[in-house]
């Protein structure tokens, strides 16, 4: 190294180690809610891009029921909107076309195969298998979120079969056998109507809800921009 390259070098001062920022989210939300799909797609992209700022996020995955009175042979998705929302088959249709593009953009590698024969879930035992895989981790909670999505979106399973739940909780890494008996035992019931009962009293009327940092607001199945350009004004703030 010459004289001048060593003086370079020496002067040039170390560079310091990057602070990172974890900031805490609840992502509010229903597993047969499409825009919950679209909208977790969002946050995972944004997040993943963000690591390089030094933010990155806890996430916890807490209960909304869309349907909370739906019986439990659920409802054709078609009838279900019309009822609801007085939407004819075909404005349904381009609906449902609308939000699986989304998705695809959203979630590369998502399957999201909703259909005119695809149903809508009483989803209470679902937010109780959430909330027991949240006592044991927060990966294992996102893992099982995305397995629950999967079952509904992509394999269009019966979600109030509890075997159906149990399976979700195996292919999310989970002891199944453990996955049966909070079903079976009815636990966590009361846990869940209360987080339920806690994130309406606070002005949450539809999902999916992004908290951030308890008092930050991200509503809807946003972008991935989005999502980052929010993030990172709260992450300086």
């Amino acid at each position: 190294m010459s004289d001048a390259g060593a003086a370079s070098h020496m002067g040039r001062e170390p560079e310091r180690p990057r602070m990172t920022r974890t900031l805490h989210i609840d992502f509010v939300s229903d597993i047969v809610c499409p825009w919950c799909v679209v909208g977790l797609g969002g946050l995972r992209t944004a997040l993943e891009a963000l690591k390089a700022e030094g933010i990155e996020a806890e996430i916890t995955f807490q209960p909304f029921e869309l349907n909370p009175a739906m019986a439990p042979e659920g409802e054709n998705i078609g009838e279900h909107i019309a009822r609801k929302y007085g939407s004819t088959p075909e404005q349904s249709a381009a609906n449902r076309a609308m939000i699986t593009e989304r998705a695809a953009e959203a979630w590369p590698g998502f399957e999201m195969r909703m259909g005119p024969d695809s149903r809508i879930w009483n989803t209470f035992d679902a937010h109780r298998l959430l909330h027991w895989a949240g006592t044991i981790g927060r990966p294992e909670q996102a893992a099982l979120k995305v397995a629950l999505f999967e079952a509904h979106f992509t394999e269009g399973r019966v979600m109030t079969d509890p075997q159906v739940l149990a399976d979700a909780a195996q292919a999310a890494g989970l002891d199944r056998a453990q996955a049966v008996r909070v079903l079976s035992d009815g636990l966590y019931a009361a846990e869940v109507r209360a987080e339920e009962q806690q994130w309406v009293s606070r002005g949450i009327t539809g999902v999916p809800a992004v908290v951030v940092e308890g008092k930050y607001l991200i509503s809807g199945g946003q972008p991935a921009a989005v999502f980052e350009e929010a993030l990172r004004k709260i992450a300086a703030s």
